[in-house]
């Protein structure tokens, strides 16, 4: 039997925004769990391109439906999506090829990636938080506190995490957590890989 799904070979800047939950509703339609508090890709992208979940997921029981995802995959399935919205706190979509709760079930797990060019422009003075992952963060004073390795949302406002080299030999990284305001951060330089912050390396 032929799949509904065709692979796809994953774009060179494809990025990684959220995961397939679960399904939603008996007509195909899925839940969305994005990794950005605002996640503007999701629903700009005409396509969406699955991997399998890092882990197997549970085995479903068998039915007689034709399900449209392969049971074992490991190439990039593509998804061309019929429509995305928000609904209560989640985001939930439906594809073309994924036409009941059979077939939604079967992308549990999936792995949604969107490449980077096809992002909406970023407004004045916004960026998207993949854009700030592996930048430096130096201070005032040029001294560099360390690597952009995580972002984290606390409600009003975002918090880089900063990781810096070992202090010697057979020394930890150093985390740091500078809140992503104004107050804070002087300016990103995205060409630059750069961010500059007022901050003290003992804060």
């Amino acid at each position: 039997m032929r799949h509904a799904l065709e692979t796809a070979a994953l774009p060179a800047d494809a990025i990684e925004i959220g995961r397939i939950a679960d399904a939603w509703g008996i007509k195909g339609w899925f839940k969305v769990l994005p990794h950005s508090a605002s996640p503007e890709a999701l629903f700009s992208a005409k396509n969406w391109f699955l991997l399998p979940p890092e882990r197997p997921m549970k085995p479903q029981r068998a039915t007689q439906a034709a399900v449209a995802v392969p049971p074992v995959w490991t190439e990039p399935l593509l998804l061309n999506l019929k429509e995305v919205k928000d609904h209560s706190d989640t985001v939930v979509a439906c594809a073309q090829g994924i036409e009941d709760r059979n077939a939604a079930e079967a992308l549990r797990g999936a792995r949604i990636f969107v490449p980077r060019s096809h992002f909406p422009a970023a407004a004045d003075g916004e960026y998207y938080w993949v854009d700030l992952i592996g930048l430096q963060v130096i201070n005032r004073e040029g001294l560099n506190l360390g690597q952009v390795r995580d972002l984290m949302s606390t409600g009003p406002q975002t918090v880089l995490v900063i990781e810096s080299e070992p202090a010697g030999e057979g020394g930890k990284p150093t985390e740091r957590m500078i809140p992503f305001v104004s107050a804070f951060v002087d300016g990103v330089d995205l060409p630059g890989k750069c961010i500059t912050v007022d901050w003290q390396p003992d804060y």
